[in-house]
């Protein structure tokens, strides 16, 4: 396995930039997956969240269209990709974006989006013209191609990423939909962090006998995370959450809840206390959402509360704390939620409340990290 980048037969523009952000060793992700793509491999990338998967892919992506210009053969035929990103949602879409952004300025290509919660004419719009990737949700994608806007007919690689948060009962006609309009020579990719029913069934219809990469540590929490279990008595958090905001973090603190009346009580309590807080749920202003995300993203507020739509694929980098509130029921929804912090080899701390009803998920939770095995009375 490879050590450094610069081990990689990746071109010099994308070499350049990744020593600019200095970047020399990949994670163990993206230094299995990496050279496997070069080769032109489709590959099923399962890696804990917070690995690094989103530059596992962009890499390849980059150097092959990159490759095909510089071999005489530039995109010509207006709204015609020739990779596409498929993401579950807007927030992950322009996350996805940002990730490319950096390491298209050297190689002076073209990524654009057309994702959901955004407007149809937004979408229409930013595929006009000539350009190399889309960054796209299932059912705006399959909607630009059902109106004939978009072909994908030149695509030379198609990502699904957070594979596993593609929960949405239409995605699976979609997705194969979109495999059906691209060449069957098509490169594939799907990355996840967790193998969930719906992505079982998604890799046994379109990729079966592709080359699968678990990294060492998937499906369990990173080292480099501190886990602490409170006991909830008589059912009472507000003063257990009271002692614990007590304490100093460094960083943003997420909460979670697992319900929307839940996540708004508690901002409610919070705002008793003059704690500034924002919430970002379902069911609420997509204007107003976005608003809160960024606030918090860009540390104008320290504490953001949430229930599970914020546990999959948001990288925001200075969460230091993760407190679950209301455990979910699971353990991907748990792996998801704790994979906002500890982040890129950074650490971070996790704090549960854990009720009698929470003891099976802290028993699972304890299999992969014995350090939570011990629930603290206070």
């Amino acid at each position: 396995m490879v050590k450094s980048f610069s081990e990689i037969e990746l071109l010099p523009t994308l070499k350049d930039t990744l020593v600019e952000k200095g970047l020399s060793e990949p994670t163990e992700i993206q230094a299995r997956v990496i050279p496997l793509l070069l080769k032109g491999a489709s590959v099923v990338g399962v890696s804990q969240t917070g690995s690094g998967k989103t530059l596992a892919y962009v890499l390849p992506v980059l150097h092959k269209l990159k490759s095909l210009e510089i071999a005489g053969k530039a995109v010509q035929v207006e709204a015609q990709p020739r990779a596409v990103v498929m993401v579950p949602t807007r927030e992950l879409g322009e996350q996805v974006t940002r990730v490319f952004k950096p390491f298209t300025h050297n190689t002076r290509l073209r990524v654009r989006s057309a994702l959901g919660g955004t407007t149809f004419e937004v979408s229409r719009r930013n595929i006009q013209g000539t350009f190399e990737v889309l960054v796209a949700t299932p059912g705006r994608l399959a909607k630009l191609i059902e109106k004939q806007l978009l072909k994908l007919s030149d695509v030379q690689v198609l990502v699904f990423d957070e594979a596993d948060q593609m929960l949405d009962p239409g995605f699976l006609p979609d997705a194969n939909r979109i495999v059906e309009g691209c060449p069957p020579t098509v490169q594939m990719a799907l990355f996840s962090a967790t193998i969930s029913k719906q992505v079982k069934k998604l890799m046994d219809d379109l990729f079966l006998g592709v080359e699968m990469i678990r990294s060492e540590n998937s499906n369990k929490t990173v080292a480099t995370l501190k886990t602490e279990n409170r006991k909830v008595i008589n059912g009472k958090r507000l003063p257990l959450l009271d002692e614990v905001l007590k304490e100093k973090v460094r960083g943003g603190t997420l909460l979670f809840t697992n319900t929307r009346e839940q996540c708004d009580a508690l901002s409610v309590e919070l705002e008793k206390r003059g704690i500034a807080c924002v919430v970002y749920r379902g069911e609420m202003d997509k204007v107003k959402r976005r608003t809160n995300l960024k606030a918090f993203r860009e540390g104008k507020v320290e504490f953001l509360i949430s229930t599970d739509l914020a546990s999959r694929g948001l990288d925001i980098d200075h969460v230091g704390r993760v407190i679950n509130y209301h455990l979910p029921q699971n353990l991907d929804n748990y792996l998801h939620r704790v994979g906002r912090t500890a982040r890129a080899g950074r650490k971070g701390r996790v704090i549960n409340f854990v009720t009698e009803r929470d003891q099976p998920l802290i028993d699972e939770v304890a299999v992969m990290d014995p350090s939570a095995a011990r629930v603290k009375s206070t």
